[in-house]
């Protein structure tokens, strides 16, 4: 652990840059107002201009919100988004984003009590995420599909022609820049083409982790079944329609993660997504990740050890990358 002020500066100082005369507009909900506060002494210390709205949490996730924000937003320098939730991929931070303000994804969720911003996988060098990252991105750039498998049984093929990878590992330190805490390379597959099997056996997201593996299947686009011992695929599956929102059946994104000081201890959904040794499927809203996805929000479900293929090229190879 460390402490929330070192952390603090991480976000600030190293993954943002930012300077004194910048608007900082902080985003976050009643359940973290101790972030706040270390977020303000950090702007009295640094002599920068701090705008903090503290939002109610059980509106955060499906959005409205955030996209009634939109105008706000296109005025200010620096967003940071740290609620419980990411609103990376609404439209109104696409929106800002386009304007010339820089986003930060700092989805604060902990299920143990801790603050994000003490937890040790916030120190990943990102100068060896970005090596990493440019690694498969180039690679990703010139294929078609990507297949992943595990020893587990999953076989899953994702078309990405047309779209563009991209990858996050906390920067966001120039104008027109979007960022997440969640270090990553990600692609938006085209709707409707994923399909195949995935035996899910890491972690659901914000609901923790998976007891005994979840039977997935996925055709033209959609989840269309998920089975398991125990009551994971119901917890899965109750959680997915609590959304009332039928794309949040539909994956939206392909991610495989970096930072190799995370672990898949089911505390917080980011650090689960991030681990290396992992790839993620993202379910629903997708727009700000390079797709075309409406959804009521975005979660993540995470799979161990995978051996992934972009075209005829093997990029990981049991959660190792292999370039």
């Amino acid at each position: 652990m460390i402490n929330i002020d070192k952390g603090v500066s991480i976000i600030l100082h190293d993954w943002l840059n930012v300077g004194k005369d910048e608007l900082i507009h902080f985003i976050t909900d009643e359940t973290h107002l101790r972030e706040a506060e270390a977020i303000e002494r950090w702007a009295y210390g640094a002599d920068a201009t701090l705008k903090t709205t503290i939002l109610n949490s059980q509106l955060v996730q499906k959005g409205e919100v955030i996209e009634s924000m939109t105008d706000i937003f296109c005025k200010e320098d620096v967003i940071i988004g740290a609620t419980d939730f990411s609103f990376i991929t609404t439209n109104a931070i696409r929106t800002a984003v386009k304007k010339g303000a820089r986003f930060l994804s700092l989805p604060l969720s902990c299920s143990d009590g801790t603050s994000l911003l003490e937890n040790d996988f916030i120190q990943m060098d990102t100068r060896q995420t970005y090596r990493d990252a440019k690694k498969i991105i180039g690679v990703m750039d010139k294929c078609k599909t990507v297949h992943v498998t595990t020893a587990k049984g999953t076989d899953m093929y994702f078309d990405i022609e047309g779209r563009k990878p991209g990858y996050f590992n906390g920067k966001a330190a120039r104008k027109g820049l979007i960022g997440s805490s969640s270090f990553e390379v990600f692609v938006a597959p085209n709707e409707d083409e994923t399909h195949g099997v995935l035996y899910l056996d890491a972690s659901f997201g914000y609901i923790g982790l998976v007891e005994n593996p979840v039977k997935i299947i996925f055709e033209k686009g959609r989840l269309v079944s998920a089975e398991s011992k125990g009551n994971d695929a119901t917890k899965l599956l109750n959680y997915i329609r609590s959304f009332n929102s039928d794309n949040m059946f539909k994956p939206g994104e392909l991610g495989i993660g970096l930072n190799r000081i995370s672990k898949t201890r089911g505390v917080s959904y980011i650090e689960d997504e991030s681990a290396y040794h992992t790839f993620h499927i993202g379910m629903g809203r997708n727009f700000g990740l390079g797709g075309k996805q409406e959804a009521a929000g975005h979660f993540d479900i995470v799979t161990n050890d995978p051996t992934i293929k972009a075209g005829n090229k093997l990029i990981m190879k049991d959660g190792e990358i292999v370039l």
